[in-house]
């Protein structure tokens, strides 16, 4: 689903279909997603969960992790082409052919009808319907039809990468409230300086495979300008659960101190570029994402 990804797991010994099955779901990728869903479960109950509420929450998460993960796998199945060109991804399964297309579109129906299916009978078909249509934001929307076509696929593909609170917001609530739209406004503008720092220094393996980049398109000097001022609104846009009521001032302080932490690496990177100095920026940015969602939710449960 989302755009936001983490590095894919290390090339290895695969020793059986079913741990290259398991590959293809992109299991860092789907954990920061059902993590980011999971805050917005919590966020969406006051106090701490009784049982029902855990049971629900628990449920969502499967059902949300099954379909994130029918996503990746129909995303490697797309990109099986474009995948085989790229260092960083030329040892997935399918793109050596070691998985057939017709295997691996079974595999993602599957899960995504397993994941839809639990999501309508055990949460509510809003969540349902909502994780349903990130799948085609993600697999279809942006994979098949942006990613190729504009430099601004990832700015444009990201509202499906934010979705995951929303996701865990209507699980809890069966609704979309102005709460989740914040939540997915930070992510939403998250996602830009996140990937375009990994575009950077992958910009030869883009261009090798014909992919419209940022950094391939309008060079590395204005993506390293983009990803500055993205850090610059990305932490005012943090501000808002504290403007809005929803946190205090201990997700203030961490959120400041994250964004500014944040807004210094984009600073430096933008100052003078490195490669070393863009892999470092991409890693704190999965970091700084996992942070600030856990300052939330720290601060949701601290004494009032």
């Amino acid at each position: 689903m989302p755009s936001t990804a983490a590095p894919d797991p290390a090339p290895g010994a695969l020793p059986s279909p079913w741990r290259q099955f398991f590959v293809l779901t992109k299991p860092r990728v789907v954990q920061l997603i059902v993590f980011c869903a999971l805050i917005g479960m919590l966020l969406a109950v006051p106090g701490w969960p009784d049982a029902a509420a855990w049971g629900t929450l628990a449920l969502a998460c499967l059902g949300i992790w099954l379909v994130a993960s029918a996503a990746a796998a129909f995303n490697c199945l797309v990109e099986q082409g474009i995948d085989a060109k790229m260092k960083r991804t030329a040892w997935r399964p399918t793109a050596k052919g070691e998985l057939g297309r017709g295997q691996t579109l079974l595999f993602a129906a599957v899960l995504c009808a397993l994941g839809s299916a639990l999501l309508w009978t055990a949460v509510n078909p809003l969540t349902m319907w909502l994780t349903l249509a990130t799948f085609v934001g993600y697999a279809v929307i942006y994979t098949v039809i942006l990613k190729p076509l504009t430099p601004q696929n990832i700015v444009i593909g990201g509202a499906s990468g934010a979705m995951p609170p929303v996701l865990g917001w209507a699980a809890m609530r069966g609704e979309v409230g102005p709460e989740s739209l914040i939540l997915f406004l930070i992510i939403f503008l998250w996602t830009p300086p996140h990937f375009w720092a990994l575009a950077l220094y992958r910009a030869e393996d883009y261009a090798r495979a014909g992919l419209p980049m940022l950094p391939v398109t309008h060079g590395n000097e204005f993506t390293r300008l983009q990803i500055l001022l993205y850090t610059f609104v990305l932490l005012a846009a943090t501000l808002l659960p504290f403007v809005y009521g929803m946190s205090g001032w201990p997700y203030l302080v961490a959120a400041v101190a994250l964004g500014l932490w944040f807004c210094a690496y984009a600073l430096r990177l933008w100052r003078g570029y490195s490669e070393a100095l863009a892999r470092r920026t991409f890693r704190f940015s999965i970091w700084y994402l996992s942070a600030l969602f856990a300052a939330l939710m720290v601060d949701h449960y601290l004494p009032v």
